[in-house]
């Protein structure tokens, strides 16, 4: 009898064991996600990582910096500034040195330059702004984004203050601001504008659709027949803009609030970003001044942000909207964000750049993704490594496949 109790002991210990071990392991293959004070670091041979591989990585990064002026005001007038009506109407500041962070299965691994500095992220700010209207899809306010735009977004008064009477001039000339309103702005979905296939015209913020990247030929600028929705695709600024002062007439709020609410405080993201937009972009809602956000640094303006909360977005968008259980965006939403545009296959929702075919970076996995902006700012998400990787200041799309391809080599030991 005593020694079938203490086999009987033994099987029930081991048992415990057994199961205690089964949900240790369970626990450590939980992803990890940093909180907001803190953000664990890891070196990259405790990952199983080729810690040389992933210095070559960096010490190229940074030999491959942009030679473009860090005056990024300077910088525009040698570029965007020299197309017409191309004057900057929002903030532009110093850019720092080329900086970057490296992170695997969500531990930081590498870092480099000052990733707590704020610089203008340009057009990775898109990202932000497809986002804000994801939230505003998956909570109702948008049924869908096959609907018109037009429907969503009443008359809009600007923001004139010290404006009071109006001058005989003007007499006639509308008084409120309607972006949605012409025979071809009203057949446009909120795909179309997603997608940047919308071919919107008109003028928003003293800068006419045309004049972003003009044609060579001025006889196409005004009055051109234009493209049906969803069979050309054009980057454009302007339009970007139009999206971003509809999806705030959607919010009844300015969109940095809505960003802060559902986004960058559920990742933890730091208090130093900043969402800009122009000087002359206000308007009045509820009785209040609003400042209609832009969609990047084509002006000036845009998200002023750190390399850290830049790569907890990327993290976010990783783990496809999902926050440690907590689903901030919905993985509808992120499918849709992942799905190629038929007029251009390496783009989805702005600013999600896709690899499809590995045109974009023939060294990278053809499922890994970016959200890239001007400079070159780049978060680049990698699920099939569980990699994010920021990159900033870099020169050219050469140069950050070659960054990604030698961080990828670490993997291979």
């Amino acid at each position: 009898m005593i020694k079938r109790n203490y086999f009987l002991l033994l099987f029930l210990l081991i048992t415990q064991l057994t199961i205690s071990q089964k949900r240790a392991n369970s626990q450590n293959n939980l992803p990890y996600f940093p909180s907001a004070q803190s953000w664990e670091h890891r070196l990259p041979s405790l990952m199983g990582l080729d810690s040389n591989k992933i210095q070559e990585a960096i010490a190229f990064a940074k030999s491959a910096e942009t030679k473009n002026p860090r005056n990024m005001e300077i910088s525009h007038y040698q570029s965007f500034g020299k197309e017409p009506f191309g004057e900057g109407i929002g903030p532009f500041a110093e850019r720092g040195d080329p900086t970057g962070m490296i992170v695997y299965k969500g531990f930081i691994i590498a870092s480099w330059g000052n990733p707590l500095r704020c610089d203008m992220t340009h057009s990775v700010t898109k990202s932000f702004l497809s986002s804000v209207i994801g939230v505003a899809v998956d909570q109702g306010l948008i049924a869908s984004v096959q609907d018109t735009v037009a429907k969503y977004v009443p008359p809009i008064e600007l923001f004139t203050p010290g404006q009071v009477n109006r001058s005989a001039d003007l007499i006639g000339q509308p008084q409120l601001l309607q972006p949605f309103e012409t025979p071809h702005n009203r057949t446009l979905t909120w795909d179309h504008m997603l997608r940047q296939v919308s071919d919107w015209e008109g003028t928003l913020w003293g800068k006419p659709e045309w004049a972003d990247r003009p044609d060579p030929d001025p006889k196409t600028w005004i009055g051109r027949k234009r493209n049906a929705p969803g069979t050309v695709y054009e980057y454009n600024d302007v339009r970007v803009n139009a999206l971003a002062l509809a999806a705030t007439s959607v919010w009844r709020r300015p969109l940095p609030q809505v960003l802060k609410q559902y986004i960058m405080d559920p990742i933890g993201a730091s208090n130093t970003w900043r969402w800009t937009g122009y000087r002359n972009a206000w308007i009045v809602l509820d009785g209040q001044p609003v400042q209609s956000v832009s969609g990047g640094g084509h002006w000036g303006g845009g998200m002023f942000i750190n390399a850290f909360d830049m790569a907890r977005f990327g993290l976010l968008t990783l783990h496809r909207g999902n926050w440690n259980g907590k689903q901030l965006l919905s993985e509808q939403w992120v499918n849709q964000a992942l799905t190629p545009t038929p007029a251009k296959t390496d783009y989805g929702y702005m600013n999600w750049f896709l690899n499809t075919d590995k045109k974009l970076l023939p060294d990278a996995p053809a499922n890994a993704f970016m959200h890239i902006g001007n400079g070159n700012n780049i978060i680049y998400v990698d699920p099939e490594h569980e990699l994010v990787v920021v990159i900033r200041w870099i020169a050219d799309t050469k140069s950050i496949n070659e960054t990604i391809r030698k961080i990828l080599e670490a993997f291979h030991q």
